[in-house]
């Protein structure tokens, strides 16, 4: 008899992969080898279990009969996490993504990412353009990643406990101290990573040429930003999540149902 759907869709434990200069990144999977591939990238400071497993996107993206690979990226959850802004570079992030793939011999995979994870999406789909064929990008932002975050206040805040005055920094503290094992110097060194890689801005002149539904919460910053990113997208669709900010649109019904329904449309 079958594993009940809640047994299934709790945290395995991690599948380790090799990736650049001898980091270990933990991956996930769930689901029939024959399924079509989901590959869900979580944002910054969060996991797959906090991001994708704790939300319900696994649950329901099984019962829509995908099998599902997640993967803690650089930084975060049970993957290695380095102190040195260089390890962070957009491009490194993006082929982790690729590695990933190519070790669990998938050949064509759709992406959901979210904040971060989209922001790496919007590389992914490019990089790898005829192996992803539609993509989901959630709360992907226009500019640099993380370019609201006081990197000097967190340092401050890393070395001497300073307290965080900016209210968008605070955020960010809270949303990193709330995920356990979460390590500070290394979510700084992501910041730090993002300002000086030499891919900052999406360029809306070379957008992805596949489906795209971008997604952003109603009451996000950036959802301007996004909104702009689908309409230079020549087959972007736009989805406001009602009554969402950026650190919660994740946990959002409507959000999940409008994307599941979207991934799908690709096999019909």
């Amino acid at each position: 008899m079958p594993a009940p759907l809640v047994e299934l869709t709790r945290l395995p434990d991690p599948q380790f992969i090799m990736v650049g200069e001898g980091l270990r990144i933990a991956t996930y999977s769930w689901g029939e080898l024959d399924d079509p591939v989901v590959v869900v990238v979580h944002g910054f400071a969060s996991s797959t279990k906090d991001n994708w497993v704790a939300t319900g996107w696994v649950r329901d993206l099984l019962r829509a009969g995908y099998r599902v690979i997640g993967l803690d990226q650089r930084g975060h959850g049970a993957s290695d996490k380095p102190h040195d802004p260089n390890d962070y570079d957009l491009r490194q992030l993006a082929g982790d993504v690729e590695t990933v793939l190519d070790t669990y011999l998938v050949d064509d995979a759709v992406y959901v990412g979210y904040s971060l994870g989209a922001r790496v999406g919007w590389e992914v789909v490019q990089d790898i353009a005829p192996r992803i064929p539609r993509a989901v990008l959630g709360g992907v932002p226009d500019g640099i990643p993380l370019a609201r975050l006081d990197i000097d206040q967190v340092r401050a805040y890393v070395e001497d406990g300073t307290p965080v005055t900016d209210r968008v920094t605070q955020n960010y503290i809270a949303l990193t101290e709330r995920v356990p094992g979460n390590d500070l110097r290394a979510l700084l060194a992501i910041a730090r990573g993002m300002r000086e890689s030499k891919t900052v801005d999406p360029d809306p002149a070379h957008a992805p040429q596949q489906p795209v539904l971008f997604a952003t919460g109603s009451e996000d910053a950036i959802i301007a930003g996004s909104r702009a990113l689908a309409a230079a997208t020549p087959q972007g669709r736009f989805l406001e999540i009602p009554g969402r900010h950026h650190f919660n649109a994740p946990g959002s019904r409507v959000f999940r149902e409008r994307a599941i329904a979207f991934l799908q449309e690709g096999s019909r």
